[in-house]
């Protein structure tokens, strides 16, 4: 085993094979290290977030080495048979890399017997092994980007179907109508780790293939009389946020959540409500609505201003961080802010919106979660007051929001994929500024630089865990800094992550502004030694 930081919460734990990872996550499961979090397994690593108050990286890194990895994980009973049509556009490429005919292709792989060894990537992604080794072919060199949902595809030792339409870089053999990710399914992901999985040809099956039709979903109408925030305009989506969704890797789906934690806490400080009720995140303001009842909301985040219109047509002016009375008829209009990207407007009770799979966090990659608020919505509100506290009226910024002018420093742990660059791509990362990109989102914060990121060769990595505040290197050397609503898995190597002491200041950091990466130290094993 290699142990390789990833942050200052999360380790890698490298080991020889899928086999091996997958041995180590079943002891681990089995018989849990206090202090351990949650476990992203992949092809062959096992991602380890962890509390360091609970256990240090040493301690648990010790622990984990003394694990017996022999074991073999016993087949599941449960076995999913997908129906495909094997129309893919890749089917030739594919027999031409194997130096199989099409129709020899297809009936290897109807005839292969396949495990979900783990999922990632995005929520219903199951990684499948156990195939026809002929059959193991390398991705695309040239992702696409876009593959529509149900695809059925081969990469490396892997086999998989696309849950939803997205980029990506595997050989496409087939379609199936079969909803690999439904919501409104318990569990919501198909593919579950363990279980056994068979495709077969839906031309030449000679049975009946039934659907099962996904269920539809009604929006409740909200009447009239019901508390309520009316939006007016939302230039940009607005999208509800608490702090995270945690305990649904095994389905492929990450925890997501606030971008700006401390403002998001001290927006619910601000009106008295408990700690993690739902607020509504702000993208770069220009947010207007119109209150039906008596309120008071908080503003926390990039200084946006506030001013209230009243039904007789005055205007007050109000700043952020301090609780706003409303009345019925009141409209809210929260400008655009000169400092930072997100603000985080809380209403004292809550917002009435259902959670998602335990969380109210919208996830704008794995669409997870509340639906977008854009103008039109009609926002319930909470009638109940039970867990109310007292307005607090001595809030304040944590820090100040930078503007687009600004060059923002970032503490970064090195790891866990240094080594894979040379002195000289490292030396880039720390040594030059990095300007943010207008394709930055929720995802990640796309940088570009005048040097790219040197790699010491284009060796292939097998995906692996990615924790938030990743700096993840694609082939053009230009990074991404993973935010809140990153993948699962990723492919490419992670040379370092944001310490998560600056998570909150990267998710205010605005379009055109520049990023210095500080490393807290260099980049080391983690060493197997007990404190």
């Amino acid at each position: 085993m290699r142990f390789l930081p990833v942050s200052l919460t999360t380790i890698l734990v490298e080991l020889a094979d899928l086999d091996e990872t997958l041995a180590l996550f079943a002891s681990l499961q089995a018989d849990a290290i206090h202090g351990v979090e949650e476990m992203v397994p992949a092809a062959r690593t096992l991602m380890i977030r962890f509390r360091p108050e609970r256990v240090s990286s040493n301690k648990l890194a010790a622990r984990i080495a003394t694990r017996d990895l022999s074991a073999k994980l016993a087949p599941s009973e449960q076995l999913v048979e997908i129906p495909v049509r094997y129309d893919g556009e890749d089917l030739g490429d594919v027999a031409e890399l194997t130096g199989l005919s099409v129709e020899e292709v297809v009936r290897r792989h109807t005839e292969s017997e396949f495990t979900v060894a783990f999922c990632g990537f995005a929520p219903g992604f199951g990684y499948l092994v156990g195939g026809d080794p002929t059959l193991h072919v390398p991705r695309r060199k040239s992702p696409r980007t876009r593959i529509p949902a149900g695809s059925v595809a081969l990469a490396g030792a892997f086999s998989g179907v696309y849950p939803q339409a997205s980029p990506g870089g595997w050989q496409i053999i087939g379609t199936t109508p079969v909803k690999m990710w439904d919501i409104d399914r318990d569990p919501g992901a198909l593919f579950q780790p363990g279980y056994r999985v068979r495709f077969f040809d839906m031309e030449t099956a000679g049975r009946t293939i039934s659907i099962p039709e996904p269920a539809v979903r009604t929006e409740q109408a909200v009447s009239a009389e019901t508390p309520q925030f009316k939006v007016l305009a939302a230039p940009m989506p607005a999208v509800f946020q608490d702090l995270g969704r945690f305990g649904q890797t095994g389905q492929g789906v990450s925890a997501s959540g606030a971008l700006d934690r401390g403002a998001f806490n001290a927006a619910n400080r601000i009106v008295g409500n408990p700690a993690g009720t739902p607020a509504l995140e702000l993208t770069l303001g220009g947010f207007s609505f119109e209150s039906n009842v008596r309120a008071v909301i908080g503003l926390a985040g990039a200084a946006c201003p506030v001013t209230v219109r009243d039904g007789a047509g005055r205007d007050r002016e109000f700043a952020a961080y301090r609780p706003i009375a409303l009345e019925p008829g009141d409209v809210v209009t929260i400008g655009h802010p000169k400092r930072g990207m997100r603000a985080y407007l809380s209403v004292r009770g809550g917002f009435d919106v259902a959670p998602v799979l335990g969380s109210a966090a919208t996830d704008t990659l794995a669409v997870v979660g509340p639906a977008p608020v854009t103008a039109g919505t009609v926002l319930a509100l909470k009638s109940g007051r039970d867990g109310l506290a007292s307005v607090s009226i001595d809030e304040a910024p944590a820090f100040v929001a930078p503007s687009a002018a600004d060059v923002v420093t970032l503490d970064v742990v090195l790891g866990p994929r240094t080594d894979w660059f040379t002195q000289k791509g490292i030396d880039t990362l720390t040594g030059q500024l990095w300007q943010v990109t207008p394709q930055s989102s929720r995802v990640g914060i796309r940088l570009a630089g005048d040097v790219p990121l040197e790699r010491k060769d284009s060796a292939e990595l097998p995906s692996e865990g990615t924790a938030t505040g990743a700096i993840q290197v694609p082939h053009s050397g230009q990074p991404v800094l993973f935010l809140a609503d990153h993948p699962l898995t990723g492919g490419y190597p992670v040379i370092g992550a944001v310490a998560e002491y600056h998570l909150d200041l990267a998710g205010q950091i605005p379009i055109n502004a520049k990023i210095c990466f500080r490393p807290i130290g260099p980049f080391a094993e983690i060493a197997t030694r007990q404190e």
